[in-house]
């Protein structure tokens, strides 16, 4: 994990920081050592066998147990769990660094944005394979012909108010959550932009982008996110 130094006065803000995991008893020590002093960090466990949650608690993390597999049940889960003004999302594999989500958190808070997304910029060889690469490029193509949002990058890692993500009402509970989150909040007149972050080799396998299928069906969810008819969601800000 690439560990970045913020300035003090960025820890002023707290947040909930929803981590969803399937098997990540390896990264989570260092991740959750990486979460801001004072903030909450909430581990949704989507059926780990490797003891994951129970570390997890160990370590003073709060666990939300989601028995409906895929990363949007999981991520859904931990925003309904999530009880602070401003709700992070970040990875659970050690690949981004929770650390940065003070200057996310600042940054909506101050009204530069309301959903703020993290642009992986892969800081190691090997980092970001070039087909999760080719494939977060085209669905970024489409997301601009959907949306005309000129995203370069649909990264996990991002902050928004609570508020605004519960008025949504996200639906997918697969690999289109990210992207749904993004289409809905265009839709809803939403301010959506990003800022670099540094993206690192994960810890172990991944379950979506380790390989050609797992891309392919995340392209397919979230082409299916795409096709659905705009929703004009009643955020409240």
């Amino acid at each position: 994990m690439i560990r970045v130094t913020l300035p003090p006065d960025t820890f002023a803000l707290h947040a909930d920081v929803v981590l969803p995991c399937l098997d990540e008893a390896a990264a989570l020590p260092a991740v959750l050592a990486a979460v801001p002093r004072g903030w909450r960090a909430i581990v949704v466990d989507n059926g780990s066998t490797d003891g994951s949650a129970e570390l997890a608690r160990s370590l003073g993390a709060t666990v939300v147990h989601e028995p409906r597999r895929g990363f949007g049940a999981a991520c859904q889960a931990g925003l309904l769990a999530s009880e602070a003004e401003f709700v992070c999302f970040c990875d659970c594999d050690g690949s981004l660094d929770p650390g940065l989500l003070p200057g996310f958190v600042r940054r909506v808070a101050d009204g530069e944005s309301d959903l703020l997304l993290g642009r992986r910029r892969p800081a190691e060889r090997g980092a970001w394979p070039l087909h999760a690469r080719a494939g977060n490029a085209a669905l970024a193509r489409m997301l601009r012909r959907r949306t005309g949002l000129r995203l370069r990058d649909l990264g996990p890692m991002r902050a928004a108010r609570r508020a605004d993500l519960l008025a949504l009402d996200l639906t997918d509970r697969r690999s289109g959550y990210p992207l749904q989150m993004v289409v809905r909040a265009a839709d809803a007149g939403l301010r959506v932009t990003e800022t670099d972050v540094p993206y690192a080799a994960r810890t172990g396998k991944s379950k979506v982008t380790g390989t050609w299928l797992g891309t392919w069906h995340a392209v397919r969810d979230m082409r299916a996110v795409l096709s659905e008819p705009p929703v004009r969601a009643g955020a409240s800000r």
